[in-house]
């Protein structure tokens, strides 16, 4: 693992990610499952259980990916980074209306944003395939 940067960052961004699944839903008793607003977790990122679970199977599927191959890793790390991108933009725009079904405040927007910048800048940037050995049918 520690040869693939890809690898690397998948495993411990999914492992943060599924923990912080985890610990979103010790703050969301009581809240709905697509609720607006949420409960704080460590005080700054608003979460509701939809948010959760989505932490959850972000998490796992950055895990499962780094703790596989370098081409998973960076497969997984380019496609949750893109969608990190996306959703740290449009978060900015849908916090306070109804299709804020995630619960995202500002503190959410930036935090997808830096992630953003990690997981493409790695899955774009590492474990470059310099070339490939083809051989001639007969």
């Amino acid at each position: 693992m520690r040869t693939s940067p890809n690898r690397l960052v998948g495993t411990i961004f999914g492992a943060v990610y599924v923990l912080v699944g985890v610990l979103g839903f010790a703050v969301t008793g009581g809240v709905g499952l697509v609720a607006t607003q949420g409960g704080l977790l460590l005080g700054i990122f608003e979460v509701n259980p939809l948010h959760n679970i989505a932490h959850l199977l972000i998490g796992a599927a950055l895990l499962i990916a780094g703790l596989s191959t370098a081409t998973a890793a960076k497969a997984a790390n380019t496609t949750v980074g893109a969608v990190y991108l996306l959703l740290g933009i449009v978060g900015f725009f849908i916090a306070s209306t109804a299709a804020n079904i995630l619960a995202l405040n500002t503190a959410d927007h930036f935090l997808h944003l830096a992630s953003a910048i990690v997981l493409l800048g790695v899955g774009l940037a590492a474990d470059k395939v310099t070339g490939t050995r083809r051989t001639a049918a007969v």
